[in-house]
């Protein structure tokens, strides 16, 4: 349409994007909005600060807390808020070259966004349907936990490994050799090839293994001075025999019995070997000829000692309670003498023979009176020596006891005899009967063959018959 007071004709600009498709007609003299940009038509009078102002907008991206208002996609926005610079991808502004950093998971997501997640500290890729974790594996409560490679020092050069870490705590240490740390490492003074436990945490494995579960016990030959046979295993569930020696380095040592009964234990260097079910006995069998003895048995129900077969004692026998009995009548010892009372103050000691008196029989040395003493029911007489005997019983009488041996004359004052025999006769010629005094006066009266008598006094008319002789001797 035209003017005739124009020196131009007028007609409206159309604006198309990159694709060819129309955006917008804008008349003359007026302004767009149609996109974050101001556009504005021919002869618009303020067009160059508009200008100037989308020239503003395009270097700074359109920083600001919130996205531009009709965004084109493609179109760039700088986030103030988040600090991104980020690209409208159609529907919503998407980070460009970044991940989105929020606490929740961003909306209306493409495949290949990155998010950060500001509440764990941790990295997700949106796959196209969900949000994947790329990592770290742990949040940041979690504290470190996990695989980290790292690089560790040693005498023989910088060694990389493997940490597994859970709370921040090195449990183990992954390595292809074997060396020692130069810089101390907690609970690892060194690091075996293999998989290292962290020593601090009495860390142990757990679970069920291939190999641990069906070990071939069918050889003891070992391949090499490091790797055993499993036949050379001692097992557990059957009667196995070693052909080494056991060492328990553990004063609770060993204990035997379905029931635990006997138990070998140390204390303070103390060794003590029990039988710990009530009241039964402690035995120690041999096999003599091929029978099986028990020379030793412990009773436990009264804590008794049993000895079978001869014992042989080399050093001394001491023993603090009685000597009570023997099963033999005849003790015998070879020894010449038996020294009793040894060690303790003089006290009277001996031999007691058992009686049923109120007090046994006893032979036993007297040290109040420095003399041995025999007797029974507590009465007791002195047992005299050879030296106490007199050779004189007249001039010692009822002193001492007359010696058998003793020389010279024995005179006796005053002897009784027994009546034992019968009267003696001129005819007997052998009878060894004692006779008594009368008799031994009766026949020393008679003498000769016939019947005569020998007296002091004269004789009566009762004395003898007609026919006898008397004779009278001086007194």
């Amino acid at each position: 349409m035209w003017r005739e007071d124009n020196k131009y004709k007028q007609m409206p600009y159309t604006i198309n994007k990159t694709d060819g498709t129309n955006i917008a007609v804008i008349q003359d003299g007026t302004v767009n909005n149609t996109t974050s940009l101001t556009l504005f038509g021919k002869s618009y009078s303020n067009f160059g600060e508009l200008l100037n102002e989308n020239q503003i907008k395009l270097l700074e991206n359109s920083a600001s807390t919130s996205s531009p208002a009709a965004p084109l996609r493609g179109e760039l926005w700088f986030d103030t808020t988040t600090g991104q610079l980020k690209v409208y991808d159609g529907s919503a502004f998407e980070p460009a070259g970044g991940a989105n950093s929020s606490a929740s998971q961003p909306v209306s997501p493409t495949a290949g966004d990155l998010w950060h997640e500001t509440g764990t500290d941790q990295i997700h890729v949106y796959t196209g349907s969900a949000w994947q974790l790329v990592g770290p594996v742990y949040s940041s409560g979690q504290t470190l936990s996990g695989w980290k490679i790292e690089t560790l020092g040693s005498a023989g050069g910088n060694k990389v490994v493997s940490s597994m870490y859970a709370g921040n705590t090195r449990v183990a240490i992954l390595s292809k050799e074997t060396f020692t740390p130069s810089v101390t490492q907690t609970g690892f003074a060194s690091i075996k090839a293999g998989l290292t436990l962290n020593s601090t945490l009495g860390a142990v494995f757990d679970g069920t293994n291939t190999q641990a579960t069906f070990v071939d016990v069918s050889t003891t030959t070992n391949t090499s001075s490091s790797i055993v046979a499993g036949g050379n295993f001692i097992r557990a569930d059957v009667a196995d025999t070693m052909a080494g020696a056991l060492t328990i380095d553990n004063d609770a040592g060993l204990t035997v019995g379905n029931a635990q009964e006997l138990s070998l234990t140390v204390s303070s260097n103390d060794v003590t070997v029990a039988q710990t079910s009530q009241d039964k006995d402690l035995s120690f069998t041999v096999n003599d000829g091929g029978v099986t003895k028990t020379p030793i048995t412990l009773t436990g129900a009264t804590g008794a000692i049993g000895l079978t077969g001869n014992v042989t004692v080399t050093g001394n026998l001491t023993i603090t309670g009685e000597f009570e009995n023997s099963s033999s009548e005849v003790n015998i010892v070879n020894d010449a003498f038996l020294k009793l009372n040894t060690g303790n103050g003089e006290a009277d000691a001996g031999i007691i023979v058992e009686t049923n008196d109120t007090d046994d029989a006893r032979v036993f040395y007297d040290v109040s009176e420095n003399r041995w003493t025999a007797g029974e029911n507590q009465t007791y007489s002195k047992l005299v020596l050879d030296s106490d005997a007199t050779a004189d019983g007249n001039a010692n009488k009822n002193s001492k006891f007359l010696r058998t041996t003793a020389a010279g004359l024995l005179t006796v004052t005053n002897m009784n005899l027994a009546a034992v025999g019968t009267a003696i006769t001129t005819s007997m010629t052998s009878s060894t009967s004692v006779p008594t005094i009368g008799q031994v006066s009766t026949y020393g009266n008679l003498w000769g063959g016939a019947t005569k008598y020998v007296s002091t006094s004269n004789p009566t008319g009762s004395d003898g018959v007609d026919g006898d002789i008397w004779f009278v001797r001086e007194a």
